[in-house]
């Protein structure tokens, strides 16, 4: 066999998890290399978060625009996009990231090691560099090869070359009429934002409402959002099949007969693990029946000295949750406990308005048995909503039916993920929901609503636990 470079640690991807770990490993004066196919920095920096919030920000930046006049005689030209400005601001964010990963990769003395890389013997990676092929052994090996975007076997559809995140966030044209397959969250995000940008958007979801994990009244306000934006919704509706070609001219036809033309078509319908082609079998590193590597709460797989991380172990598909497998994989390095089980994961949709949740929703306390009490406010109460002009809304809280403990919260409203890191931070620290009802928060500020949410819970003994108490805490609390 080819000469076989040792390491201490080697990560065999450059997502979240993998490459802070590899920097966190050589600055300590482990001899570290990664493995990375071409996306220095990761999927995040390069084709999913960051460009894809960079986006959503140039278009609520243009339907902010449209708006202007009512803050005042603000008066603005007509709102013209021009999209090759906006894909190159998209991409000088992007290229701003990967400069800033790339020099601290250099100064973490982690050998990056670019090339596409497959296992040729257990715990042997071979790397197609350009320099040549190289093989790679380490003590510990590190797999953190993330995901992509999920093509569905439609009829038609992979012909018809559609776009993914990854093509969508480059498009230098406006699509004319878009047409998305998928009410999820990646869906969600996109269809409004080429909306706001000026595009005519249809959202095709096979499920009964949009963000089909969450509760029916956070979907059914997202969806009234989508309507009074002018996105065409099509719920509960499954694709037979799709003719001509994204760019050129595309048809989606139902199987109810429905049917939509569009100029573009785009497909947010989940995400595929990366793991087929890259000889995992040969270093005995077993799959799920989807895919995904099986690990432990300990992310060790079911190769000795092997671990899988992030999106591609069944990791929830967030980069906040890859940056804490890297801390599981930390701990386990240096003889730790610290493992998966329990995990608090908290979520964000930056749509407008921005949803957020953490902690249990509604509807996984009824499918668990969970009792709760339930507070509600809408964002119209709240006096910074009104100064802001984002009155759209809600937030609601589950409180333990028989003591004080925080069991979830959710908000659809204006910097939504702002203010459910304050409860979600209470909800770490083990504080009873009083701590916010009676904490004194700045005024005015969005966070102030929690004073106001937290007013409606009902005692804990005397009223059903569903039953919202009223406090007479309203907008006037200014």
């Amino acid at each position: 066999m080819k000469d076989v470079e040792a390491y201490d640690i080697l990560v065999f991807g450059g997502g979240k998890a993998g490459k802070t770990l590899a920097m966190d490993q050589a600055a300590a004066g482990k001899r570290v290399a990664t493995v990375e196919a071409g996306m220095i920095g990761g999927a995040c920096i390069n084709v999913a978060c960051i460009p894809t919030k960079a986006l959503v920000r140039s278009a609520q930046t243009a339907a902010l625009a449209r708006r202007a006049e009512e803050f005042g005689q603000v008066r603005t030209a007509p709102v013209a996009i021009d999209m090759g400005r906006v894909a190159a601001r998209t991409a000088a964010v992007v290229a701003g990231m990967v400069d800033i990963n790339r020099r601290a990769f250099e100064a973490s003395g982690m050998e990056l090691v670019l090339g596409w890389g497959r296992f040729v013997a257990p715990r042997v990676i071979e790397v197609a560099t350009g320099a040549g092929p190289r093989r790679l052994t380490g003590e510990r090996i590190y797999l953190d090869l993330g995901t992509r975007a999920a093509i569905p076997p439609i009829p038609g559809l992979r012909d018809a070359a559609p776009l993914t995140h990854v093509e969508a966030l480059t498009l230098d044209v406006l699509p004319a009429r878009l047409l998305v397959i998928g009410g999820g969250y990646v869906g969600m995000e996109l269809a409004q934002a080429f909306r706001h940008l000026g595009s005519e958007v249809v959202v095709i979801e096979r499920g009964p409402q949009l963000a089909a994990r969450e509760d029916s009244d956070v979907a059914a306000a997202i969806q009234a959002r989508f309507a009074e934006d002018g996105i065409e919704l099509a719920l509960g509706a499954r694709v037979a099949a799709v003719a001509g070609a994204s760019g050129a001219g595309v048809a989606v036809r139902l199987d109810d007969g429905r049917s939509f033309a569009g100029t573009h078509l785009l497909v947010a319908a989940g995400r595929q693990p990366m793991t087929g082609g890259i000889g995992l079998e040969l270093a005995g590193v077993e799959l799920d029946a989807r895919g995904f590597i099986r690990v432990d709460e300990r992310l060790q797989t079911s190769a000795p000295g092997i671990w899988a991380m992030g999106e591609v172990a069944g990791s929830p598909m967030f980069t906040h949750v890859s940056l804490d497998d890297y801390r599981v994989a930390k701990s386990g390095i240096a003889g730790g406990a610290r493992t998966t089980a329990g995990r608090m994961v908290p979520s964000c949709v930056f749509i407008e308005p921005e949803f957020a949740r953490v902690g249990l929703s509604e509807t996984e306390a009824r499918q668990t048995g969970v009792k709760y009490r339930l507070a509600k406010i809408p964002m119209d109460v709240v006096p910074r909503a009104r100064t802001l002009g984002e009155r759209q809304g809600f937030m609601k809280a589950l409180i333990a039916a028989d003591d004080d403990r925080i069991l979830g919260f959710a908000m659809l409203g204006a910097q939504a993920g702002e203010v459910m890191a304050v409860v979600q931070v209470a909800m770490l620290g083990g504080l009873p929901f009083t701590a916010l009802r009676d904490g004194i928060l700045a005024h005015p500020t969005l966070a102030e609503g929690l004073n106001m949410l937290f007013a409606k819970v009902s005692p804990a003994k005397g009223l059903p636990v569903s039953e919202p108490f009223s406090s007479g805490a309203g907008v006037d609390a200014a």
